[in-house]
């Protein structure tokens, strides 16, 4: 299974190919569109959110509200881009073309890319390294999210801190529709009554604010990854696509760090038969062994930088003249550390879903669920 996206922050959409999914998996706009609404949520976020109402329209590989087993194109419309036609035109012309950037902005794609592709216009940079390009991989990973829930595989995902205010709530599964209610995506009232007066002044200072997100998932078989090679191994595929997410800078699996400072009898999971099935106690692997998954919750936290567009720009240097200059501002959110939760958890479960497929196969969901079940049946008699 894989995919591709293609298309710019303000070009006229955000396209989608999946290829691989499995034949007969239930799958509308009703799976895909709520987790597109839900990204561009949250406390904190900017005039873009207000201007998109992001929708998904699936073109081709669905019908009937199953899918057929060829690829499925998902696009998603720019309604911002009727104020940009011409800006973003592909055809030759009109340059020194208006909105061209060339104060680049530190913390961002722009002196990178630009020296990388030979742009002197960072736009050229901008628009494929907006965060906007997230979009596309919500409504790719919805899909994913949707064949893993065919399965019996349950995710989650909240903020555990934010601006240095930390969620002092344990994370239960009981606490997932007041998560849901919570503009900042948190069960605890009274640090998200916290984090909104952190974020209001962060908005006043020009400044912006990040955090850490943690993502769950309970009800993975076990086996999804291996040990055998490096490229393989679940950890690593998982981090990777994390850090492949605008604004992620770190990934530990469980509590990695703290359990870094701890003497190994404190750390490891003993194992323990009862009632005919092997049993953990503890969870400090963060459902993780040498690259598999072990039947416990998938536990993955993410550390997320402040946006790095501020409203009150730092020192940089202009391209062209390389003359001292302040930063370019483009429209921004103070913060977006409730929505990249969102974005986290759906980026995880299209590895988890590849991972499945991988390792039980099947041209039709029917055969995929035969597979799995019989697979759990196998670990519970091992």
């Amino acid at each position: 299974m894989r995919y591709l996206t293609a298309g710019e922050s303000h070009g006229p959409q955000l396209t989608a190919i999946i290829e691989g999914l499995p034949s007969q998996l239930p799958l509308g706009q009703g799976d895909i569109n709520p987790w597109l609404r839900k990204r561009q949520g949250g406390y904190g976020r900017g005039r873009r959110m207000v201007i998109e109402t992001d929708e998904a329209q699936v073109m081709s590989g669905v019908r009937a509200g199953r899918t057929t087993g060829a690829p499925v194109t998902l696009v998603i419309e720019n309604k911002d881009h009727r104020n940009w036609t011409g800006i973003m035109s592909p055809e030759p012309g009109g340059e020194p073309r208006k909105k061209a950037l060339t104060d680049a902005r530190p913390g961002h794609a722009d002196l990178t890319g630009g020296i990388k592709y030979r742009h002197k216009d960072l736009r050229d940079v901008l628009e494929r390294a907006s965060a906007r390009e997230t979009a596309a991989r919500v409504a790719v990973g919805s899909v994913a999210l949707k064949l893993l829930s065919e399965l019996g595989v349950e995710g989650a995902n909240y903020v555990a801190s934010l601006g240095g205010i930390e969620t002092r709530q344990p994370f239960s599964w009981d606490q997932l529709d007041a998560i849901e209610d919570s503009d900042l995506r948190t069960p605890d009232g009274d640090a998200a009554a916290q984090m909104r007066g952190r974020i209001d002044q962060a908005k006043k200072d020009g400044d912006t604010l990040g955090g850490i997100l943690e993502v769950r998932f309970r009800g993975l078989p076990v086996g999804l990854g291996s040990y055998v090679h490096w490229d393989r191994k679940l950890d690593g595929r998982i981090a990777q696509a994390c850090l492949s997410v605008q604004a992620m800078k770190g990934v530990e699996i469980g509590r990695a760090f703290e359990n870094a400072v701890k003497p190994g009898s404190g750390v490891h999971d003993p194992v323990y038969y009862r009632g005919d099935t092997y049993a953990r106690d503890t969870n400090s692997a963060g459902g993780l062994e040498a690259g598999m998954t072990n039947g416990e919750e998938l536990i993955v936290r993410v550390a997320m930088k402040p946006i790095a567009t501020l409203m009150k720009p730092l020192p940089t240097v202009n391209v062209v003249t390389h003359e001292a200059a302040d930063a370019a501002r483009e429209r921004s959110d103070t913060t977006a550390v409730p929505a990249a939760g969102v974005i986290l958890q759906c980026v995880i479960g299209w590895v988890l879903a590849e991972a499945v497929l991988e390792k039980f196969g099947g041209d039709t969901l029917p055969e995929l669920q035969e597979r799995v079940a019989a697979a759990r049946a196998y670990a519970r008699d091992y």
